[in-house]
């Protein structure tokens, strides 16, 4: 015991306390031990610049889906400002034909989505697309919620998706360029669970807003239908409860919110409905709204 702590003592140190630094500590990292370049047509030179060229291109690829992403986000809030105006409009077809054209042109845009992931595991490129995708099944199911008072299924969404090469605007698009030696179409390209539920999950807060609007306009059966909807939306989110992504069970808060003031407009309008003229209706549900989102906001 007595010999190992002499032999730790012994150990040479500097003149400042430290140890004293070993002789290649002094050498230059800057400086190459033999003076010679790298050679470039070595067997490891030319598998990192392999490397190099697939991840460049995979980057590439990345940003022009987020740029993508981007297109079909913004034309998808269109489509829904466009819906919201069915409750005030006097042709509701012809809403509901210029949302489906404008439908048809974001579609075009998801064609090129797919034309991006022909050959690629979807999965790795998910996280640039995902933000998009989610709104256009936010602006599909609020489409077809007011056609047929229901909820559009995945199945039939990713139906939608399913491309050939005579697809309409097929000639106008520009590939990508490492898509161009690929098989032409079809091309598919399909909605995930995550992004459908939290789509829908989106579709309840513009339900909410139909819900007002269309009280002020005097319609006085369509928050009864948006009441009894939002509460099938509510209860089968409920049974996924914490076993889902995180980001389904944090929008089911927002979604028991939506449901809550769809409720107390059905509620008001039962009890006192006929107390209340039908051009003030929307501004008492507005006011209790507001008055709502305080309280949660004090809470």
């Amino acid at each position: 015991m007595g010999r190992a702590c002499l032999n730790v003592l012994s150990f040479p140190v500097s003149g400042h306390g430290g140890f004293r630094k070993r002789k290649h500590d002094t050498f230059p990292h800057s400086q190459r031990r033999d003076g010679k370049d790298v050679n470039s047509s070595s067997p490891v030179m030319v598998a990192f610049k392999a490397f190099q060229q697939e991840l460049d291109a995979r980057h590439d690829k990345y940003e022009r889906l987020v740029k993508l992403s981007r297109d079909i986000t913004v034309e998808s809030k269109r489509i829904i400002f466009l819906l919201h105006r069915i409750t005030s409009a006097p042709d509701m077809e012809e809403v509901l034909a210029e949302s489906e054209v404008k439908l048809d042109a974001v579609r075009q845009k998801i064609l090129q989505v797919a034309r991006e992931l022909l050959g690629e595991e979807m999965h790795q490129f998910h996280r640039a697309i995902t933000a998009g995708l989610q709104e256009y099944v936010e602006a599909v199911s609020f489409q077809h919620f007011i056609k047929t008072r229901s909820l559009i299924s995945m199945d039939e969404i990713n139906k939608q998706l399913v491309f050939t090469p005579e697809e309409n605007g097929k000639e106008n698009q520009t590939p990508s360029p490492d898509a161009q030696d690929k098989e032409p179409g079809p091309w598919r390209l399909r909605i995930t669970p995550v992004d459908y539920l939290l789509g829908v999950a989106d579709l309840t807060g513009e339900l909410m807003r139909m819900c007002i609007n269309s009280v002020g306009n005097g319609d006085i059966d369509t928050p009864f239908e948006v009441s009894q909807f939002l509460r099938q939306v509510y209860d089968g989110f409920s049974f996924i409860g914490n076993t889902g992504p995180y980001e389904v069970s944090k929008k089911l808060y927002t979604l028991k919110q939506s449901l809550a003031k769809v409720e107390n407009a059905c509620y008001a309008l039962r009890v006192r409905g006929s107390e209340i003229p039908k051009h003030m209706l929307a501004d008492v549900f507005s006011a209790k709204t507001e008055m709502m989102d305080q309280e949660e906001g004090i809470s």
